[in-house]
């Protein structure tokens, strides 16, 4: 039996078909620890912590699509002056 292609061969077969990517991709994740982009949603730089979504919702009473439009410090802000005022 000669390995002489079994070895690249399987190489190719994992990076492709198991690990989907490319040896370049490959080895920038392993020197540099870039992983590859895998095609999952990216967080905003200004999510709001689900915490503060789930008071907003629950507590004050907002619905998520006005709760979706907020910015953290207007999200806050209301929040706050539900705790102050009760409403």
């Amino acid at each position: 039996m000669d390995r002489s292609t079994y070895g690249p061969a399987l190489w190719s077969h994992i990076l492709r078909d198991q690990l989907q990517v490319s040896e370049g991709e490959f080895w920038n994740c392993v020197r540099d620890r870039d992983l590859p982009h895998r095609g999952g949603p990216s967080v905003p730089a200004e999510a709001l912590p689900a915490e503060l979504v789930h008071l907003l919702i629950a507590r004050v009473g907002l619905d998520e699509s006005t709760v979706a439009a907020m910015s953290k410090e207007a999200a806050v802000a209301r929040l706050q002056r539900y705790w102050t005022e009760g409403s």
